[in-house]
C-alpha cells in the first residue's frame, strides 16, 4: 500500500488579505514559499520578522543571511546541517511571527496581535508538532495570543526569557521553549545567547525523541 504524501506549498495556504497593520514595512511581506510534508514536522521554530531583503530569508536560494546564524546554531546543538533542506529533513520548520519586516527596532503590539491570526492558521497546518521554539519576544507574544484564543490561557508567563527559560511550558500536548532571536549581526559573538539557543534546540529534539 502506498504511503500518502501530505505535501503542500505553505504560501498557498496562508496570506495577509488586507495588510491592516501600521508602522511595519509592508513591502517586506514574506510567507515561507516552501513545499513541505507537514506531517513530518515535529518542531516549529518561530523567529521574529522577515528580513528587509527577500534574498536574506530562510528559504531564499544560495546562502541567505538568515541562514548563516541559523546553521551555526544547529551545529552548536550537535546537528551537522548545511542548508534549510537539511533542517527540514530533521523535522523542523522555521517561520516568523510577523510576516512583514519591521521599521526601526520595535514592532507595534497591534501588529503582533493581528499577525498572530495568520501564524495560528500556519501552525494549524502541522498536525504532528511536539515542540515549539519561540525565538524572540514578539514570537512569545504572538504565541500567547494564539494560546489564549485556543485554550483561554497564555502558554508562557510574563518575565524575562533568561529567568523563565528553564521551566517547562506546554501548549496543549506540545512543549514550548521561550528562546532568543535566531538572526542578527552580533549573535555569533554573543556566546551566552548562542549557547542558550543551541540548548533550546537540543532540548526540543530530546523532548520530541522521548529522551
Amino acid at each position: 500500500m502506498k504511503s500518502i504524501l501530505h505535501s503542500m506549498l505553505i504560501s498557498d495556504k496562508i496570506a495577509c488579505e488586507d495588510f491592516p497593520c501600521e508602522k511595519i514595512n509592508k513591502e517586506g511581506y514574506l510567507i515561507p514559499d516552501v513545499d513541505i510534508d507537514v506531517e513530518k514536522i515535529k518542531i516549529i521554530m518561530i523567529s521574529e520578522v522577515p528580513p528587509e531583503k527577500p534574498a536574506d530569508y530562510f528559504y531564499a536560494e544560495g546562502n541567505p543571511y538568515y541562514m548563516e546564524t541559523t546553521l551555526q546554531l544547529f551545529k552548536d546543538a550537535g546537528y551537522d546541517v548545511s542548508s534549510i533542506n537539511d533542517i527540514i529533513a530533521l523535522g523542523v520548520y522555521i517561520t516568523t511571527a510577523i510576516k512583514c519586516s519591521k521599521i526601526g527596532y520595535s514592532i507595534p503590539t497591534s501588529a503582533i496581535k493581528i499577525c498572530s491570526e495568520i501564524l495560528e492558521k500556519e501552525l494549524d497546518l502541522f498536525p504532528n508538532v511536539k515542540a515549539y521554539i519561540l525565538n524572540s519576544d514578539a514570537s512569545i507574544k504572538a504565541f500567547n495570543y494564539i494560546a489564549k484564543r485556543k485554550t483561554g490561557e497564555k502558554a508562557i508567563p510574563a518575565g524575562s526569557t533568561y529567568k523563565i527559560r528553564h521551566n517547562d511550558f506546554y501548549y496543549k500536548e506540545s512543549r514550548v521553549f521561550p528562546s532568543y532571536i535566531l538572526t542578527g549581526k552580533n549573535l555569533l559573538i554573543e556566546k551566552s545567547k548562542r549557547k542558550m539557543i543551541a540548548e533550546d534546540i537540543k532540548n526540543a529534539f530530546e523532548y520530541v525523541n522521548g529522551r
